[in-house]
This record gives structure tokens, sequence and C-alpha cells, in this order.
């Protein structure tokens, strides 16, 4: 699959669409969800043109890859969730169609600000 130009994260990153920035350096991009699933929700996406977790491991750089996951702890700093300053968190990365992947950019959700509760109901 190649990647998507068109895709909805894509279009942020390009600025033809507006979001809730919380966070910005030279590797990610942070914002809110529009479409939160608990009390503080946030995406974190990098800057590349990466479809999901295995692309960017595969064709990512280093220094991508350090400063992608160093941006999701500082984005959960920044909303006070972070463990040495909050409760804790949950990310989730949906990797494809059996993974429930709906956009084809790769990105993390950051979940917390409450209890999040079980990761799978059965």
């Amino acid at each position: 699959m190649s990647y998507d130009q068109n895709n909805i994260f894509a279009k942020i990153l390009r600025g033809e669409v507006p979001c809730e920035k919380i966070y910005e350096d030279e590797y990610v991009l942070s914002f809110y969800d529009v479409n939160p699933q608990r009390k503080i929700h946030a995406l974190v996406i990098p800057k590349g043109n990466y479809i999901d977790l295995d692309d960017f491991n595969a064709k990512a750089t280093d220094k991508e890859i350090v400063g992608y996951f160093k941006g999701i702890s500082k984005v959960a700093k920044k909303l006070g969730i972070s463990v040495d300053i909050g409760k804790g968190y949950r990310t989730i990365s949906n990797l494809s169609d059996h993974g429930g992947q709906e956009v084809p950019h790769l990105h993390f959700h950051l979940l917390g600000g409450e209890k999040v509760g079980r990761m799978l109901n059965d």
C-alpha cells in the first residue's frame, strides 16, 4: 500500500484542515480527537508520510523514531496524564483492517484523565 496524500492527517499537516493543537515540534503534531472516547483523548502523529507503525519502523530514520516516541511522552506530560504528574494513560495504535485503523497515517491515541478500564470487553 502506498501513502495516501489525501488522508485527513496529511491535510491537517499541510494546514488544509484545522485542528485543536496540543503540541508540535519537528517530528510530531498532536491535537485533540474530534470524537473523544475519554475525558482526555489526544492524537499524536509523525510529520513524515507513514501509513502505520510497521511502515514507520521500516522507513523512518532513527531520529524520527526517537523524536516521535519522545513526542508522545511530551504530550502526555503537557496534558497532565503522564505517570510522573498524573495517574497514567493508555496509548493505542491501530494497524490495518483487522487492527481497526481508520486513517492511513500512523497515529497514537492517548486516553486519560479518568479510569480507562479494560482494554477489551469480551
